[in-house]
């Protein structure tokens, strides 16, 4: 029987973890909420409306869970120039052609389940980053029609500071459907990302699932015997 040896290898920093759990649970809140607010059932009931105030409380869960998801995208974008190699700006933006190359590496093997060179990245690849910018750009998108819906009702400074947006797009209703049409690309993108993380911890065995509750994954030690080492080297503990 072979014996594989692995290198304990400290990748994703704390506040690169908290962000992404508070992040997964904003979103779960926040579509849950929206969409209740978009199709409120009809709840009949003989109560007095004082005391049947669910819809009011549903909207100040999702505010709340908004203004959270925004906080945590602020500190991510500071970590991104804070934190360590793997948290860095430089892994979500096609700085040069050897990025787009490594795409193509990634397409090949991970989407095409095509025969070749396994591209070794011990943080995200190439496309995993790359499509984490598209989802920062969704993000935004978000931020900025939810808050231009949330202006007109809000007294605080910080909502009015959105309160163009409506104008910008015509109205609420078509803000509205932006908005709504953006909760389904979330929706779509957090399938396709736990496909991608659970293919790679079934087919490579080195932790992507867990790593992002300790922050550590594991590398075959030959590697490091090798001269070329993964683009994306982490903190590296035996």
């Amino acid at each position: 029987m072979e014996t594989t040896r692995l290198r304990r290898i400290y990748v994703w920093e704390l506040p690169v973890r908290i962000f992404h759990w508070v992040n997964a649970l904003c979103i779960f809140v926040l579509a849950v909420t929206g969409y209740l607010i978009g199709n409120p059932p009809a709840i009949m009931s003989g109560e007095e409306a004082s005391f049947s105030y669910w819809f009011g409380i549903n909207r100040f869960i999702h505010f709340t869970a908004a203004y959270i998801f925004l906080f945590a995208l602020v500190m991510r974008f500071y970590w991104a120039f804070a934190g360590n190699k793997q948290a860095n700006w430089r892994n979500f933006l096609p700085v040069n052609w050897g990025f787009f190359q490594r795409i193509m590496k990634v397409l090949k093997i991970d989407i095409l389940l095509m025969k070749g060179e396994e591209y070794l990245a011990v943080g995200h690849n190439a496309l995993a980053g790359l499509s984490y910018f598209g989802f920062f750009f969704l993000t935004l998108v978000m931020i900025f029609t939810g808050f231009g819906l949330y202006a007109d009702t809000s007294t605080w400074w910080f909502p009015k500071l959105f309160a163009w947006m409506p104008a910008l797009f015509g109205g609420d209703y078509p803000l509205r459907e932006i908005h709504h049409a953006t909760m389904w690309l979330f929706a779509a993108f957090t399938i396709i990302h736990l496909y991608l993380v659970l293919y790679h911890d079934q087919f490579e065995g080195r932790g992507e699932t867990s790593s992002m509750i300790s922050g550590y994954k594991f590398m075959e030690e030959e590697i490091f015997e090798k001269k070329e080492k993964p683009e994306t080297l982490g903190t590296v503990n035996k």
